[in-house]
């Protein structure tokens, strides 16, 4: 019971900072627009043969980026929380490190899914107000239920990455930049903005080892039935992946503090 208290009173924070920081909400939201409107509006090129408009094709991919952003963002307030002493305090707790672990990345991860569900629904709103956009996607309450706990998995994982990132480093110039590093050439490798299949072989290659790439088409699959990836494979990595991630986080935030 105790643990499991830690583990609420973690993410209730986390909720309450994320809550409080409203330009935060705001700035990570910006980015997933631009994608969707400008970038999207100015090419509409059909994909997959013509079957599936330009701007249906790229929205589970900048729902992926609305998440990426802010669970990578989780990292930092473990930064913060140790320049500021808190974390001492949350270490000397009778309670397990991997509770904390815990508690951040669920912390981090429904952070995530508000802002992923706000892109999903924004996406709804266009499509039912501006025919011509999003024609392609399908949005109704049981491709919702779908989407919902994959959005989950595929923030945890990237949770556990800012997570594992920010055990390994003393500063937020620092975190920032490795983020930025990591983040931008996943998102961009991953198929979000164009079919992974037009690529060139050696490209291909590496995009395969991505598992943003597989989060993607697995959003794919479900919104607009179509996917460059086999979902079963898809899901299964997903899961993987962010089983994996949790575990290397906890390992890294266990051995550092």
């Amino acid at each position: 019971m105790r643990e499991l208290e830690a583990v609420y009173t973690v993410w209730l924070r986390e909720m309450i900072r994320y809550y409080r920081a409203k330009e935060r909400i705001l700035a990570s939201l910006a980015m997933p627009i631009f994608w969707l409107f400008i970038f999207g509006s100015g090419i509409r090129a059909p994909v997959f043969g013509g079957q599936v408009d330009y701007t249906s094709f790229i929205a589970p991919g900048v729902i992926v980026m609305a998440l990426m952003f802010t669970s990578m963002h989780s990292g930092i307030s473990v930064i913060w929380d140790r320049e500021l002493g808190f974390m001492k305090e949350m270490l000397v707790a009778p309670v397990s490190r991997i509770s904390i672990v815990i508690g951040k990345s669920l912390g981090g991860a429904t952070t995530a899914l508000i802002q992923g569900t706000i892109i999903f629904l924004l996406i709804f709103g266009i499509q039912n107000l501006y025919s011509e956009y999003f024609s392609g996607v399908r949005i109704n309450i049981s491709t919702f239920l779908i989407v919902l706990p994959l959005m989950v998995l595929i923030s945890l994982g990237i949770v556990g990455i800012g997570i594992s990132i920010a055990s390994l480093l003393d500063t937020l110039e620092g975190f920032g930049l490795i983020m930025n590093f990591i983040v931008m050439p996943m998102f961009f490798l991953s198929g979000a903005l164009f079919p992974i299949n037009n690529l060139p072989e050696w490209i291909r290659v590496v995009t395969y080892i991505d598992p943003i790439t597989y989060a993607v088409e697995s959003l794919r699959f479900v919104m607009i039935g179509f996917s460059s990836i086999n979902f079963v494979l898809s899901f299964s990595v997903i899961f993987v992946f962010t089983f994996s991630m949790i575990l290397i986080a906890t390992y890294l935030f266990n051995r550092r503090s």
